[in-house]
């Protein structure tokens, strides 16, 4: 699937304008992953939800993501809940209803999610600490 100018400038508007605000506020969850051509940590906030020794969340892009693209290339991730660090595996699952999943999400973390996403894809990281 192609990408469209809307995709473009969600994409410029998230990585040069929110995300670089939104890491900077302690309690934001964050995902680290490992950068899969660089080799450097990669943090992108996002919202999801905790159960259990799992977290959950959708991704608006797929696996046109860049943090998805990594984790494709390694799994091994960290994610900050509640300003605490957590190692953990990541899990792309194609298969699950994303659309479904976003209803046991927070809301307000799938608003941006359900108005631009044009390639859901949700993702299940396994914690580990």
């Amino acid at each position: 699937m192609a990408e469209t100018t809307r995709d473009r400038v969600t994409k410029f508007f998230q990585k040069n304008i929110a995300n670089r605000v939104m890491r900077h506020i302690p309690i934001q969850t964050l995902l680290e992953t490992t950068g899969r051509k660089s080799g450097l940590p990669r943090t992108t906030p996002l919202g999801g939800r905790r159960i259990g020794d799992e977290f959950w969340f959708v991704s608006e892009f797929g696996d046109r993501s860049q943090y998805v693209r990594n984790i494709m290339t390694d799994p091994n991730v960290r994610l900050r809940l509640r300003g605490r660090w957590h190692r953990g595996i990541a899990h792309l699952l194609p298969e699950d209803d994303a659309q479904a999943r976003m209803r046991m999400l927070p809301r307000y973390n799938n608003v941006g999610v359900r108005t631009f996403g044009t390639n859901l894809l949700t993702i299940r990281v396994d914690l580990i600490d």
